[in-house]
This record gives structure tokens, C-alpha cells and sequence, in this order.
């Protein structure tokens, strides 16, 4: 983490969070530390902090109180490695913000490491929101991946592909896929990924240390369809088929089924592992991503999630 750089109400939603941890979910000064990412003497003074700040009284009175027991909860339903939850707005159940910055700290927290690191990174609007949180630093030894085509099928490219920004931002090696995010035909497809570009980032994939994707529903008007990279008969199928929602293309139906042929057959994308076999951290928030994180969760598509309160009390109830 960033350390000196945190603001007071930063320091604050820390020592929160150290403090759920050791009066309500009873964890040790070194399990926090670990849950964390800090050093003990930092958990013990954040304790301390929360006390002197008069977070303690007979409850934890602070907002990050109830998104600490929403993560502990989807971590034990759904066995999860890693789940931040923020606060959200219910007067703007849609605004990405809260997320993007958990998103952003989660990327600097790796990004910050001395020792070469390789990020996997999907796509979307949240991701591109993340990624501007990450602070500037120069750190040329690590390498940034995509996972997912860059291109929409008429050959624009995306305006929401991160590779480059985040690598801009940390002085990292890029590697994007320069292919679209679906090709025309099957052997299209076979043929693109049978290039050395691609088996050069099937390769990194499998060094990252951690992967971050967006996650999207499949609608009309929904990401893959509004930006050019399904056509309307495509998304017709795919809701007729019971699709539900996408990550770095793949669809999936309500059980997180990944579906069989169709638009998958053509999905350019590097595979999804199911379950993975190291850290996916989706991110994503509102009332449209409801259902295909539920779905995601269900389906052991990600073994990590971003997200605020009242996505994550939604996905609970469903």
C-alpha cells in the first residue's frame, strides 16, 4: 500500500477495518497484519487508533463496519481468496467511484512491489477508472497483460482497454492483444490464436500474480453490445440461450455455466479457468451486475471481488 501517502479518512477506514477484525470477527494482531497486508506493530497501532478515535463504543460505529461482514460473509459462501467491499450510494447505485478507488489501491498495492510482478488485466469502464487511482511510479521490471482482444469488429480499438494506461502510469512493460474481442469465423479465431503474440501472453498469464477483470451483463445496450463487439443477432442468441453476463468476453448463463459454441467458439480472449487456478478479482458495481456476479460467484469464474454494499447485499439475497 501506499503507507505515508494515506489521507486521515483513509487512516480511519483502515483502523476501522483492523477493528472489525479484532472485537467482532476475533481475529489475532498477526491475522489482521496478514489480512491486511501490514506489519503487526501497524495492525496493533490501528487498533489502537480506532479505540482513540472513538470508533469502539459497543458497536463499530462506521460505515465500513457492515461492508466488513458482507465480505466475510461472500468469502464463506463462495470461498474466496480476496472480497473488498466499499460503501455505496443509494441515491447513485451506478457510480463506479468508491469501486474504481478500491480497484486502484488493490493494482498499486501489486504495481509498488520491488520484485517483478506480472498483472493480467481484462476490460471496462470501472477498470479504466481503477487504473487513474493507481500513484505514478517507475517500475520497468514489471510486465502488464491483456487478456482480452482490443479491437471491435469493424478494427477500432477499444476505449476502455487498460494495458497501456496502467503500464504508462508504473513505466511497466505492455503486452495488449492486438486481435478483436471476437473473431468472424471458428478458424478465424483458431488462426489468432495461433500466433505467437497470443502464445506469448498465454504464457505470462500463467506467471501473473494476479488477474483483475471487469464483469458485464449481457443485454441490450449492455457493454459488449454498445460498444460494437456482438451484433444484435449475436446478443439475441446469447440472451436466447440464457446468457447472463461476460468477462473478457465469455458468456455465461445463471449458474456460471460457461455456454458451448456460439459467440464462446469464437471468443478470442485467453481461457477462463474454471475454477481459477490463481487470484480473479472481478470488479463491478450497480444493479445491472447483480446477476452476473451472482452467477460468476456461483460458478467459480473469479476467486476474488470489488464491489460496494449494495451490490453485495444483492448478490447475497439471490
Amino acid at each position: 500500500m501506499s503507507g505515508g501517502s494515506e489521507t486521515q479518512g483513509e487512516k480511519l477506514d483502515l483502523a476501522a477495518r483492523a477493528a472489525w477484525l479484532y472485537y467482532i470477527a476475533g481475529r489475532t494482531q498477526d491475522q489482521i497484519a496478514s489480512a491486511l497486508d501490514i506489519s503487526r506493530p501497524a495492525a496493533q497501532r490501528l487498533v489502537a487508533l480506532a479505540v482513540s478515535e472513538k470508533l469502539i463504543k459497543f458497536r463499530l460505529d462506521h460505515p465500513i463496519a457492515d461492508c466488513m461482514d458482507l465480505a466475510s460473509r461472500l468469502t464463506d459462501r463462495f470461498g474466496l481468496t480476496f472480497c473488498d467491499i466499499v460503501p455505496g450510494d443509494p441515491s447513485q447505485p451506478d457510480a463506479r467511484g468508491g469501486v474504481a478507488l478500491s480497484a486502484g489501491r488493490w493494482l498499486e498495492h501489486y504495481a509498488s512491489q520491488t520484485a517483478p510482478v506480472v498483472l493480467a488485466l481484462g476490460t471496462g469502464r470501472t477498470l479504466r477508472a481503477a487504473v487513474a487511482e493507481v500513484t505514478t511510479i517507475s517500475r520497468p521490471q514489471h510486465k502488464i497483460i491483456s487478456r482480452v482482444g482490443n479491437m471491435a469488429r469493424d478494427g477500432s480499438a477499444s476505449a476502455f482497454d487498460v494495458v497501456m494506461r496502467l503500464a504508462d502510469r508504473i513505466g511497466g512493460r505492455r503486452y495488449p492483444m492486438p486481435t478483436p474481442v471476437v473473431a468472424d469465423t471458428a478458424d478465424e479465431r483458431d488462426l489468432l490464436q495461433a500466433q505467437r503474440p497470443f502464445r506469448v501472453l498465454c504464457d505470462l498469464a500463467a506467471q501473473a500474480k494476479a488477474t483483475v477483470v471487469g464483469i458485464a451483463e449481457i443485454g441490450w445496450n449492455a457493454p459488449m453490445h454498445k460498444d460494437g463487439f456482438i451484433t444484435d443477432a449475436e446478443l439475441a442468441e446469447l440472451s436466447e440461450r440464457g446468457a447472463v453476463g461476460e468477462i473478457t468476453g465469455w458468456a455465461f448463463d445463471g449458474q456460471g455455466r460457461l455456454l458451448d459454441g456460439s459467440i464462446n467458439r469464437r471468443v478470442v480472449s485467453l481461457p477462463l479457468e474454471q475454477p481459477p487456478g490463481r487470484l480473479v478479482v472481478a470488479v463491478g458495481n450497480g444493479p445491472g451486475k447483480i446477476v452476473p456476479i451472482a452467477a460468476a460467484l456461483r460458478g467459480r469464474l473469479i476467486s476474488g471481488l470489488i464491489t460496494d454494499d449494495l451490490t453485495a447485499r444483492a448478490v447475497l439475497d439471490a
